[in-house]
C-alpha cells in the first residue's frame, strides 16, 4: 500500500496575512512577517521573517523579499493624503534585508518595479518610482520621488539620486555619487556632485553589445562630452555624423527628452 506525501505548510504560524489578500502557488513566507489588505503574491515568491507587504501592492513570480523589507508603504511625501494608490513589482526581484520601496503619491498612480531587479541591502526606492528591468541597486542606493531608471543600469552603494532625475539604460553610478541631473544612457558617472567619467564600455560589452555599436557609441560620447557644443546642437551632429541603431537612436531621443539638464564630465 502506497503512503500519502502531505505536503508542509510553507506559511510560518506566527505570519500575519490579510483575508483579502491572493496568495499564488508555493508561496513561502516566515516567521512574524506581515501581508496587507488588497496585496497580491505571484507563484513561488519567498517572504522573510519580518517583512511587510503593504496594502495595493502586486508582486509578480519568483521573488525574494529578505528580512526586514518594506514594500509598499505610504510615500514619505507632505502631498500624499491617503489616496489610493500602489506599487507593481515584476517577476523575478530579489529585496535584500531592510529595502524600503513606497507608494505613489496623487490617486490611481504606482510605483513600478520591473523584472529581474537585484536590491541590496537598505536601498530605498521613493514614490511614483520607475525602474526598469535588469537594475541593480547597491547597499543604500536611493531613490528620490518620481524618478526612471531605465534597464540595466547600476547603481552604486551610498550613491542619491534626486527627485525628478532619469537614469538612462546601461549606465553606471559609482558609489557615494550625489546625482542631481540626468545621466545619459551608457554612461559612467561618479563623485560629488557626480560627474561623467566616460562610456561604460565593460557594462555595454557584457550586455553583449555589438563592437560596431560600441565604437559609435563611443564617438557619441566625443560629440556630447568632448566637442564643446550645446546640447541640442550636439544631438544634431549626432544626426548627421552616426550611423542608425537602436542604441544610438535611444541615446538621442533620451537626450532631446531632458528636463533637468545632464550630468557633465569634470572638465566642464
Amino acid at each position: 500500500m502506497s503512503s500519502v506525501v502531505i505536503p508542509m505548510p510553507k506559511i510560518h504560524e506566527t505570519a500575519i496575512i490579510h483575508p483579502n489578500a491572493v496568495l499564488g502557488k508555493n508561496v513561502e513566507i516566515g516567521p512574524y512577517a506581515v501581508i496587507d489588505e488588497e496585496v497580491i503574491i505571484g507563484d513561488n515568491c519567498k517572504i522573510g521573517a519580518h517583512a511587510v507587504i503593504h496594502k495595493y501592492t502586486t508582486v509578480g513570480k519568483n521573488c525574494k523579499f529578505f528580512p526586514g523589507c518594506s514594500i509598499g508603504a505610504e510615500p514619505q511625501d507632505l502631498k500624499f493624503k491617503d489616496e489610493k494608490t500602489s506599487t507593481v513589482i515584476g517577476d523575478g526581484c530579489v529585496f535584500r534585508e531592510c529595502t524600503t520601496v513606497n507608494r505613489a503619491t496623487g490617486e490611481g498612480n504606482k510605483t513600478i518595479i520591473g523584472n529581474n531587479i537585484l536590491m541590496m541591502a537598505y536601498t530605498h526606492v521613493a514614490h511614483n518610482c520607475i525602474v526598469g528591468n535588469n537594475v541593480i541597486m547597491s547597499n543604500v542606493a536611493t531613490l528620490a520621488g518620481h524618478v526612471i531608471v531605465e534597464d540595466r543600469a547600476v547603481i552604486g552603494g551610498l550613491s542619491a539620486v534626486h527627485q525628478f532625475c532619469k537614469i538612462g539604460r546601461n549606465a553606471m553610478i559609482g558609489g557615494m555619487a550625489r546625482v542631481a541631473q540626468d545621466v545619459p544612457p551608457f554612461m559612467i558617472v561618479a563623485g560629488d556632485p557626480a560627474f561623467v567619467s566616460g562610456l561604460n564600455s565593460v557594462g555595454l560589452a557584457r550586455a553583449g553589445m555589438p563592437q560596431e555599436i560600441r565604437s559609435q557609441l563611443k564617438k557619441a560620447f566625443r560629440i556630447l562630452y568632448r566637442s564643446g557644443l550645446p546640447l541640442q546642437e550636439a544631438v544634431a551632429t549626432m544626426e548627421q555624423e552616426l550611423d542608425s541603431s537602436e542604441p544610438v537612436e535611444h541615446l538621442m531621443r533620451f537626450l532631446r527628452n531632458v528636463e533637468r539638464g545632464i550630468i557633465r564630465t569634470r572638465r566642464d
